[in-house]
């Protein structure tokens, strides 16, 4: 066989891979906290259904996810260095999922692949950091399936959002032109490290939720129980994420996202996870818990107690920052006085 054909063979092979591993944590993800039916042109959700909290009760309860991480793509996409143009062949990956419920749709739903194809678009068009022209996704889906735009739209970018932390944002009406922007400012594009990966913004975003919901600090057994029920486990490289254990307790501490620090007086040494400075910096509890409540598909003031303190939270960011204000403006008004009685002396 010539080298072309055995390096495209392989690169085929390597994708059905990973496409199989999708599928595996797809399936393994299916079982709700809560009897819905589940469809696979949805995401499968990195957020967790929360029980709600009874007055005067301390320890807050994490259930199962309610759906698991889904990125519903076909990951070969991502690996090819660039988009040449929007006329670009897409691959269409059909697929069918095994022993799943009569409620999961099948992946050959054509909105469903045309969703998949165009968030594998609007990734490589974030990567490069280009703008995002309506005619181009619309290239995408194609002419018959145009009047369904809108519904392809809105589940390709719900998928953005919630498995990667990126927001589609409208800049320009007139041109009929998008932009994807980050929840938050992490580093290359969101993937951490150089290379190619994907974004782990929305995988910060569920464990800064984690530990907010526990007290806003949760223990290194809580962490991983929580990421074990999305099938991320320690010493096991994750198609999306890598290697977690080096991510949440090196990567994401370094930049100051997280902090790790060893539980006081425990012995043998036991670590707990809390927001660190940055992560302080760039969100807020408020916007985790819109996070949270967009992926399970509610609304923050479902989560009772959580919103109360995020509410304190947000009016003590306000009071914090008028505080800081007024001692600039006070400053501002010494240092004219300052100069200005030097100036008389001149």
């Amino acid at each position: 066989m010539p080298r072309g054909q055995k390096s495209t063979l392989r690169a085929r092979e390597k994708c059905q891979r990973t496409w199989s591993q999708i599928q595996g944590h797809q399936g393994a993800q299916m079982t709700a906290t809560q009897k819905k039916k589940v469809s696979f042109s949805s995401p499968l959700i990195l957020g967790a259904t929360i029980q709600k909290k009874s007055a005067g009760r301390s320890d807050s309860v994490l259930k199962k996810p309610q759906r698991a991480l889904s990125t519903t793509t076909s990951v070969d996409a991502y690996h090819k260095k660039s988009y040449k143009g929007v006329n670009s062949k897409i691959e269409k990956k059909q697929s069918f999922s095994q022993g799943l419920s009569s409620t999961v749709r099948s992946r050959t739903d054509p909105l469903t692949i045309k969703t998949n194809m165009l968030v594998q678009f609007l990734m490589e068009m974030y990567k490069m950091k280009k703008p995002i022209m309506k005619a181009d996704m619309l290239k995408i889906v194609q002419k018959r399936h145009e009047n369904h735009f809108p519904e392809i739209l809105k589940k390709a970018s719900f998928n953005m959002e919630v498995v990667f932390g990126v927001d589609l944002k409208k800049v320009d009406s007139t041109k009929d032109s998008y932009v994807l922007v980050s929840k938050m400012d992490l580093p290359n594009n969101g993937t951490v490290t150089r290379g190619r990966g994907f974004p782990k913004t929305g995988l910060l975003l569920n464990l800064l939720g984690v530990i907010f919901m526990k007290g806003n600090c949760a223990t290194e057994e809580k962490i991983w129980e929580f990421l074990n029920k999305m099938r991320i486990y320690d010493g096991k490289k994750h198609f999306i994420f890598g290697e977690p254990r080096k991510l949440i307790t090196q990567d994401l501490v370094k930049l100051k996202y997280l902090e790790y620090r060893q539980v006081p007086n425990s012995d043998p040494a036991r670590y707990e996870f809390l927001w660190g400075p940055r992560a302080h910096a760039e969100t807020s509890k408020m916007k985790v818990l819109e996070f949270w409540a967009k992926v399970n598909q509610t609304v923050p003031s479902a989560f009772q107690f959580w919103y109360e303190e995020a509410l304190r939270d947000e009016e003590e960011r306000v009071q914090a920052a008028a505080t800081f204000n007024d001692g600039s403006s006070a400053m501002g008004r010494k240092c004219s006085k300052v100069k200005a009685s030097s100036s008389s002396h001149a």
